[in-house]
């Protein structure tokens, strides 16, 4: 029994593979992690120059 071609035509939208959506979650991760570094090297840069007495805000 053939199925008709109407049907066969387009199949339902895929989903989207496992893979993209792991590189999706690392690519958030990595992001947040950088934010965060950049935040903490901030922070010391600030701590730093507090202690050498020209404190910039």
């Amino acid at each position: 029994m053939e199925k008709d071609p109407a049907q066969r035509a387009a199949p339902a939208a895929k989903p989207k593979p496992v893979q993209t959506t792991r590189e999706d979650r690392l690519k958030a991760a990595l992001k947040a992690n950088m934010s965060r570094r950049k935040a903490q090297a901030v922070g010391k840069a600030r701590a730093k120059a507090c202690e050498a007495g020209n404190e910039e805000e």
